[in-house]
Order: C-alpha cells, then sequence, then structure tokens
C-alpha cells in the first residue's frame, strides 16, 4: 500500500510539473496569450492605417479636391490668385552665455 501512495504521488509530481513548467504548460500558454494580445494590438494599428489609406485612394479616385490637395502638400503648389505667406521665428542677433 506504501508503494502504491509513493507511485501516485510520483506521478502527481510529475503531471504537476507537466502542466506548469513542462512543453505547452502553463507558462507557455501565459506566454502566448501577451504574443498574441500584442500582436492584436499591432494588428488594430494596421487595419486602422490601412483604412485610412483606402479612403484616401476613394478620394484621390472620385474627386479633383483631393488630387488638388496632395499636389498642393507633395510639391507646395500656389493657385494663380492666391498669396504665399511663409512665417518663420525671429532669430536672435547674438546670444548671451
Amino acid at each position: 500500500m506504501r508503494l502504491l501512495v509513493i507511485i501516485l504521488l510520483g506521478l502527481l509530481a510529475y503531471f504537476q510539473y507537466e502542466f506548469w513548467w513542462g512543453k505547452n504548460g502553463f507558462s507557455d500558454y501565459r506566454y502566448y496569450q501577451q504574443v498574441v494580445a500584442r500582436l492584436k494590438q499591432k494588428n488594430a494599428k494596421q487595419t486602422e492605417r490601412n483604412n485610412q489609406m483606402f479612403a484616401q485612394i476613394r478620394d484621390l479616385k472620385e474627386g479633383v479636391d483631393a488630387i488638388e490637395e496632395q499636389a498642393r502638400e507633395d510639391y507646395s503648389m500656389i493657385k494663380a490668385d492666391e498669396t504665399f505667406y511663409r512665417l518663420m521665428k525671429n532669430k536672435p542677433k547674438y546670444e548671451s552665455k
């Protein structure tokens, strides 16, 4: 009877070890849960970025306003009847140390 109890306790210890620290055990499960959470967060950011790009593509295909805005941003284009002002900060002539 004593031998049976020792064998059962040994099996229990072995299974507990495998459950907590073995291959595909609880520690691996927790690690991969964190990995999946980070990947889901990254996917959400990428999905939002893709949706913005699709909206921009749709605007470029459908309207001239988006094309004009893109040209103004990329090439600093100015219409004939517009006046362009560039505002710059004044730099002090000398700096005291």
